[in-house]
């Protein structure tokens, strides 16, 4: 056996991309897949809700306002399109490539406390995540409600509205403080190069430091004091 051979496959790394609705999420993680692939690295490119799945095309029609459905359902179908892919997401990372996705649990668990549903708390919905591959990095684009509502196609899904937004920017704020150390927040009022040179910089130093990291991790129980 050569020394080469001898070496276990290095893991990809996951790396999430969260914020509020117009943010430039699915611009910015298109344009980090493409720099890492760019610099050698295997990459692929997950967003939620995955809208292809027998699931996802029921929460497609919901968002579009096609539909409607509980508080509490539609939370879980959320949640269950998003284990639709764990063992895809973990297997893909453990064979090398780093999956980038565009929304995670983050976004599931603040849209559904937002609504203020007084049986649907924040701890509530995150319970369902609990066990989901956990990511190595999640980078919040932070935008203000109002710069958001500027930006083309605001308003064409259910969530987009300011009432709403104001809610999620507030809850993403609660629930990322209890993941701190795997959180970096990242200025998304500025020009998209700008952004993107950024967010390219710290995804390449979470990749670099993947040894040390050790193997792909999974979500915890969520801890928030009152």
């Amino acid at each position: 056996m050569t020394l080469l051979e001898s070496q276990p496959m290095r893991r990809g790394a996951l790396i999430i991309v969260e914020g509020l609705d117009r943010a430039g999420k699915s611009s910015q993680c298109e344009l980090l897949r493409d720099q890492l692939l760019t610099k050698g690295h295997a990459v692929e490119y997950i967003r939620f809700p995955d809208r292809t799945t027998p699931i996802g095309k029921l929460i497609d029609s919901y968002l579009r306002n096609a539909s409607h459905q509980d508080d509490h359902s539609i939370h879980l179908l959320f949640s269950a399109n998003r284990w639709e892919l764990a063992k895809h997401i973990q297997d893909t990372v453990a064979n090398g490539t780093t999956v980038i996705v565009d929304r995670y649990s983050y976004s599931g668990a603040v849209y559904s406390a937002a609504k203020a549903n007084p049986t649907l708390s924040l701890e509530w919905a995150w319970q369902p995540e609990v066990g989901l591959p956990r990511p190595d990095i999640c980078l919040f684009l932070s935008i203000s409600p109002e710069e958001a509502a500027k930006r083309g196609g605001f308003g064409a899904e259910r969530y987009e509205n300011e009432t709403m937004q104001s809610r999620v920017r507030q809850l993403f704020g609660t629930l990322l403080d209890r993941q701190r150390d795997d959180v970096c927040v990242i200025d998304a009022g500025r020009t998209v190069d700008e952004v993107s040179e950024e967010i390219v910089d710290v995804a390449v130093k979470c990749i670099s430091r993947l040894d040390a990291i050790g193997p792909l991790r999974a979500l915890g129980p969520l801890e928030i004091t009152h």
